[in-house]
């Protein structure tokens, strides 16, 4: 490590690292926590770490982002499986999405200058916070104790997210909650054409003038000036006159939009130094138009300068960590994540928005933010034995051993006391990995250009893929399965069969043993693979299988009698598009078989909703949970 300091040895650190020598993967997954600074942002130097990003994504050519949630997945069954669609794998990813909560979200602009990395890591520490009073956000979310301890044992402080994490909210939330966070910022008034003023409109019109004008004389009478204390305050209420800092004002009640309009069209017509706000009600609409007297042109043009200084600050205090989201999506650089699918359903679900029914509404709402998404999931895959890979660490462990493709970290930031710990550490590695799979698949990407930030075209291919499984050239025509036997071979999704109801105990081996002679259709090469304790899928490797063993089931024509006994003890079987419809209904029980039981009983009903054949499945062995091994 070469560490860098200017001769006044201020904070400012720039440590330049050079990743191409071998090492034991432990040691330098230790060693390189510690030489990897990464700043680390809380509430109480949120305003600082914002205005340095803000320069740092302008001038970066690539932003990558890493998740750190209290949990993925509260059933074996809940993971992304290699028997999962890019429908499943949506519906699966947004159920996690919906249910845990993001804890931490780790930003590293960056920019590649041929084997060196740039790169300004910033790790957030969030927190779902109704600072504003405003009853938003009001989330419940849940916590797997598997992710906590992770999280402990790398000395996070929950102490400190709680009580010094940064809250947000999503656009939605902020829009929905408009009316009640105006009446903190009073904002200005878009004028409308109005219709004709009715005999009620002129009278109001009329009033509300004349006390304007009466209120505006009395301010303005130097007679008035040298009255006794009392007297003024007497007047004043009479005259119903408050102030606005500094400003003295007045309240105009009003009982409708249509009076707020006759208001600002008359106050616009009577006078220049006159700053009508509004004063929403807490209901909704407008409950007064408040009007600000300013003494002159340039105390009126400094007063509107104070209204947009203080609102644009209420909004950065509304939005919190999502005016990070926004400065990244404004920069429209590209976004480069491992398992894109999982954080972008968070990030959609925590700062955009609720997330859409399906996943190709998903990919159109997150585009209008995200035009380029990068997963170095589907570059890995490029790379023969990385298919199988799915972790970071041992990624570029692999490529460190296999590849000489020397990369040099140099990470600029500001050094603080939190700078030797260790969160955020994969928006690093992500980092760090897609340079080294860059430099190995010989993709340069030049620098994007300034006018359009246009994406790198030996880059569009890797764009924009969100299955995790898929190779990033796939045929989104292609409605095969690539299941894991022997060797990875394509099946079509109508050859899985669902089993459960078989009995505690029972491992696939076991299963698979019983199936051999119980139908002619098990001649044939078949796997059986459990889902969860109380599930398998049986995969057919020759076409109409399935069907012939499904028929078999329901008329219980089978002729080995333990398998007989199976299916009078309770054996029950179904095929692909029953799990399908268990994954889009949200039927997240503990047990995959419940979920297809209650498919099942609401086939009826479903078949009026929605339903549709699979699109393509990929079969990751990776992915799978041995569950004999359990």
């Amino acid at each position: 490590m070469v560490l860098r300091r200017t001769m006044s040895q201020r904070r400012f650190l720039c440590t330049k690292i050079t990743n191409h020598h071998r090492h034991d993967h432990r040691h330098d997954h230790h060693h390189n926590h510690r030489r990897w600074p990464i700043k680390q942002v809380t509430k109480s130097n949120f305003s600082e770490a914002l205005e340095q990003i803000k320069n740092h994504i302008h001038g970066s050519d690539f932003v990558a982002v890493s998740l750190q949630r209290t949990g993925s997945h509260s059933s074996p069954w809940h993971r992304v499986l290699p028997i999962d669609t890019v429908e499943t794998s949506y519906f699966k990813a947004k159920y996690a999405a919906e249910r845990f909560q993001v804890l931490q979200f780790a930003v590293c602009p960056f920019s590649l200058r041929a084997s060196k990395v740039i790169a300004h890591p910033y790790n957030f520490h969030l927190f779902p916070r109704d600072e504003l009073k405003i009853g938003m956000p009001s989330y419940s979310f849940s916590c797997q104790s598997s992710y906590l301890t992770s999280m402990a044992r790398e000395g996070f402080d929950f102490n400190a997210c709680i009580y010094d994490g940064i809250s947000y909210l999503s656009r939605t939330q902020e829009l929905a909650s408009k009316d009640r966070i105006e009446n903190l910022v009073p904002s200005k008034y878009m004028l409308q054409s109005s219709s004709a003023n009715s005999v009620a409109d002129a009278v109001f019109v009329e009033r509300i003038k004349s006390r304007v004008k009466h209120w505006r004389n009395a301010l303005n009478d130097s007679s008035t000036r040298t009255e006794d204390a009392l007297i003024k305050c007497l007047r004043k209420l009479v005259l119903g006159s408050e102030a606005y800092g500094s400003r003295p004002c007045l309240s105009i009640d009003v009982c409708s939009e249509r009076q707020v309009q006759l208001t600002l069209e008359m106050l616009r017509e009577f006078s220049d130094d006159l700053v009508p706000l509004l004063v929403p009600a807490n209901g909704g609409g407008t409950q007064a138009v408040r009007v600000v007297l300013t003494s002159s042109k340039e105390d009126r043009e400094s007063f509107q300068r104070e209204l947009q200084d203080l609102e644009a600050e209420q909004n950065k205090r509304v939005r919190g960590f999502r005016e990070v989201i926004e400065l990244i999506s404004a920069s429209q650089k590209p976004v480069v994540a491992h398992n894109s699918l999982n954080d972008f359903t968070f990030i959609h679900s925590k700062f955009l928005s609720s997330l859409p029914s399906s996943m190709d509404e998903f990919k159109c709402s997150l585009s209008l933010v995200f035009p380029h998404i990068l997963d170095v999931s589907h570059l890995m895959k490029e790379i023969g034995p990385l298919k199988k890979v799915t972790n970071l660490p041992a990624a570029i462990s692999y490529l460190k051993r296999r590849f000489f493709a020397p990369i040099d970290m140099e990470i600029c930031h500001q050094a603080d006391a939190n700078e030797g710990k260790i969160h955020g550490y994969n928006v690093l590695r992500i980092s760090e990995l897609f340079a080294k799979l860059c430099s190995i698949l010989r993709i340069v990407p030049e620098t994007l250009e300034a006018d359009n930030n246009r994406l790198p075209s030996v880059l569009e291919g890797y764009a924009n893929v969100f299955s995790p499984c898929s190779p990033s050239s796939y045929d989104p025509i292609d409605r095969d399965i690539s299941v894991w036997t022997d060797n990875t071979r394509k099946v079509d999704g109508k050859d899985l069969v669902f089993l459960w109801g078989f009995g505690g105990g029972m491992s696939a081996r076991m299963l698979k043993k019983l199936l051999r002679n119980s139908h002619e259709v098990f001649s044939e090469e078949f796997d059986v693979r459990l889902l969860d304790k109380s599930c398998a899928v049986v995969v057919f490797c020759n076409p109409g299988s399935s069907e012939s063993f499904l028929e078999a089931m329901d008329s219980g024509g089978v002729s080995c009698e333990s398998l007989r006994e199976m299916i009078s003890d309770g054996l029950r079987a179904t095929d692909y598009q029953t799990y399908w419809r268990a994954c889009r209904l949200g039927l997240w029980e503990a047990d995959l078989a419940d979920a297809l039981d209650k498919a099942l009983a609401d086939d009826d009903s479903l078949s009026k909703a929605h339903s549709e054949e699979p699109s393509e499945i990929c079969w990751n062995s990776e992915l799978m949970i041995n569950l004999d091994a359990l």
